[in-house]
């Protein structure tokens, strides 16, 4: 017997736990993350799907636990996590902040829930994120005063033109409409039985009242005027009017006139950026957008527009699921088809590098490895239909490699194929593997993730890509790992591969795990100053690994 082998200080197999570790999903060992990383992987990429390891139902109780653990801890801290992601627009989706949000002011502790309440409106933007807020909030309490008056201040405090244009364009969600929450809220100059004192203008005033009960518009935002005209319009010609007139959302207008050419023109003039990401396919459907049509041209414009896309709070998430769905000519979920036009495709892939703004280069040599096991093929990213953590990697990687000069690509597993070791380790009949990956920023986005896509499925060994640049003698500043951290395959613990890299080439390696899953695991010792965290996808990341890997931080 090896003594050795089963308990060496530097070469321990990841079916063994290093000193602090915890057993992972998969049978192997890493690092449990705090609650504040735990709070984050949530906020930025949700627990809808699921993972390889863990349902849907099992990886959301997993993280509102892990949200209700850190409320507990930081009530206040918890809010403010949220407002910073929600506000920042890193989320590719708001509803994980406004969960969290709603079980902070349900807390048990009064700094807490006020906190929360106060930080409503920075969070709920729209009537969407309120209808949803006030969904999730009755899960963890009821509507007394400070929740009233909350929501009351939500309408309140907007100005009435604003107010209205969401009356007319965000008007229920999951059941929950405007006239629901006036009706618990109370907003008015009421004082007694029970009822919130929220000063309101008389403007908004009848403005609310046209909410809950109809009638007249004289005197309501012109917006108002042109909803209820455009209810009654009889033709397609007169919608587009009363959109150019009034300025409208097609949430605004009657569904039977939306299959008008006409009408889409009108929208496209003052279309919101997120409003023209999401209906790309059907402008294209009804030839408004069409090769060489002014309507493509107005949408690129639009797409290539760094300025529109930051104060959209666009998500890189969002252009890339649009880009997948209007490139391949079909829907996930519908029978509908379209002939995608060439321009759009390419000012959509021009608008995925533009949505994480300016990241700052390190002029360092990087490995950006790829995990490409099993685990990552499985469960979707922020609940994007077939955006799998595996393809999703791909295009964060291309983030970091658009900025940098020197970097080398790989993919990596325990399995069949690939580069393989001097003495291979066996794992069930096949060789561990790290391919290199031809892609590049060059290539358009979604040909760059179909080289990923299209590589064989194994096992989980992330010590790979460290032994991979140490057999090929590769001179390595920082390995940016993008990964769900289920490691259990290989013989050597991924940051004990690290620190033999470091003493065989001299090199003070830096480690950055990009978690691609909301789980409780890492790969990064928290032990050692050389090895970061982030949350992959969250827009901030990319600067945030920048900054590591030249010693800024």
């Amino acid at each position: 017997m090896s003594y050795l082998s089963k308990h060496g200080t530097r070469r321990v197999p990841q079916s063994l736990p290093l000193r602090g570790q915890v057993p992972n999903s998969a049978g192997g060992h890493a690092w449990g993350v705090d609650v504040w990383m735990r709070l984050r992987r949530f906020l930025v990429l949700g627990s809808e799907g699921g993972s390889y390891y863990a349902s849907e139902w099992t990886l959301t109780r997993e993280n509102a636990r892990a949200v209700d653990d850190a409320v507990r801890e930081d009530g206040p801290r918890v809010v403010a996590e949220v407002v910073a992601v929600s506000r920042d627009g890193r989320a590719p989706k708001n509803d994980p902040a406004l969960y969290a949000l709603a079980l902070a002011a349900g807390a048990g502790d009064e700094r807490t829930r006020k906190a929360a309440l106060e930080a409503l409106p920075q969070v709920a933007r729209t009537g969407t994120h309120l209808f949803q807020f006030a969904t999730y909030v009755e899960g963890f309490r009821g509507w007394g005063r400070s929740l009233r008056r909350a929501v009351a201040q939500w309408y309140a405090g907007r100005p009435a033109e604003a107010l209205a244009y969401q009356a007319v364009k965000y008007r229920s969600r999951a059941g929950v409409t405007h006239r629901d929450l006036l009706r618990l809220s109370h907003p008015a100059r009421r004082v007694g039985a029970g009822n919130p004192t929220v000063d309101v203008t008389d403007e908004h005033a009848r403005l609310f009242e046209w909410i809950v009960r109809g009638g007249d518009t004289n005197g309501l935002p012109r917006v108002v005027e042109g909803f209820t005209r455009a209810q009654s319009a009889t033709t397609p010609a007169v919608t587009a009017a009363l959109v150019r007139e009034y300025r409208l959302p097609r949430e605004a207008l009657q569904p039977e006139h939306l299959g008008s050419p006409v009408v889409w023109d009108a929208l496209l003039d003052d279309m919101p950026m997120t409003a023209l990401i999401r209906n790309l396919a059907t402008m294209t459907r009804v030839g408004i957008v069409a090769p060489g049509s002014d309507g493509t041209d107005r949408a690129v414009a639009q797409l290539r527009d760094a300025d529109r896309l930051r104060h959209a709070r666009v998500h890189p998430i969002a252009v890339l699921a649009a880009l997948r769905t209007y490139a391949a000519g079909h829907g996930p979920r519908s029978r509908g088809t379209w002939q995608p036009v060439r321009e759009i495709v390419d000012a959509l892939d021009d608008a995925f590098y533009l949505s994480f703004g300016n990241v700052e280069p390190t002029g360092t040599r990087l490995l950006l490895a790829l995990d490409v096991s099993g685990s990552m093929g499985l469960g979707r990213v922020a609940g994007v239909p077939g955006l799998t953590p595996r393809d999703a990697s791909a295009a964060l990687a291309l983030i970091t490699a658009a900025t940098e000069k020197r970097y080398e690509i790989v993919g990596f597993f325990a399995g069949r194929g690939g580069y393989r070791k001097r003495g291979p380790q066996v794992w069930n009949g096949y060789t561990d593997g790290v391919t290199p990956l031809a892609i590049s920023p060059r290539q358009r986005l979604r040909d760059a993730v179909r080289e990923v896509t299209d590589l064989p499925f194994g096992g989980t060994d992330i010590a790979l890509p460290m032994l991979y640049a140490l057999e090929r003698d590769r001179e390595v500043d920082a390995f940016v790992i993008y990964t769900d951290s289920e490691t259990w395959a290989g013989g050597i613990h991924p940051s004990q591969a690290l620190r033999e890299y470091r003493r065989a080439s001299g090199i003070d390696a830096r480690l950055v795990v990009v978690g691609m899953v909301s789980n409780g695991f890492s790969i990064a010792d928290p032990a050692d100053p050389g090895m970061l965290d982030v949350v992959g996808f969250d827009t901030a990341t990319p600067q945030l690994i920048s900054d590591f890997e030249r010693g800024a931080l």
